[in-house]
C-alpha cells in the first residue's frame, strides 16, 4: 500500500522554525529520511519551493485563471510530501507519527490506490490498461 503524507505548516510552525537553527532542522529530517529508506518504505520526498513561486490554475471558468502566488492561506499551504510503501494503514500511522515536526505542523496522510483499483469500473479503457500496465513495469 502507498500513502503520501502531505506537510502542512501553520504560521506557528513557520515563527516555531525561525527560532531553531537550519542545520538542526535538516538533521532531524535527514535521519528521518535515513530510517524510512533503512526500513525500505520510502518511495519519495521531496520538498516545495516557497508559495511565492508558485502559481494557481483555476478552472471554474471557461478558461483557466492562472494567478500568481502567494496565494491561499497558510493553512492551506503543503511544503513537501513522501510517499511511503507500507503493509498497512497502521504502519503509515506509526511513520507519520515519528515525523520530526512540531507544534503548528500536521501531516495529512492519504493512501495512493493503484490504478487496479481506482478505475476498476473502466478496466477496459485503453488508458486505463496503459496506466496499469505502467505500474506493473514499475514494480
Amino acid at each position: 500500500m502507498k500513502y503520501m503524507l502531505i506537510m502542512r505548516d501553520t504560521q506557528e510552525a513557520f515563527e516555531a522554525s525561525q527560532k531553531v537553527d537550519f542545520e538542526e532542522i535538516i538533521n532531524a529530517m535527514g535521519a528521518y529520511n535515513e530510517a524510512l529508506t533503512k526500513a525500505g518504505v520510502l518511495a519519495s520526498v521531496e520538498g516545495l519551493a516557497p508559495a511565492t513561486e508558485g502559481f494557481v490554475v483555476d478552472f471554474a471558468g471557461k478558461k483557466p485563471i492562472v494567478t500568481d502566488g502567494p496565494y491561499g492561506e497558510t493553512h492551506e499551504l503543503f511544503n513537501g510530501f513522501w510517499i511511503l510503501e507500507v503493509s498497512s494503514k497502521e504502519e503509515a500511522i506509526e511513520w507519520a507519527s515519528r515525523a520530526p515536526l512540531g507544534p503548528g505542523s500536521k501531516l495529512e496522510v492519504r493512501r495512493i490506490p493503484s490504478a487496479e483499483e481506482a478505475f476498476a469500473d473502466y478496466a477496459d479503457n485503453e488508458y486505463v490498461k496503459k496506466s496499469t500496465q505502467r505500474q506493473s513495469d514499475d514494480r
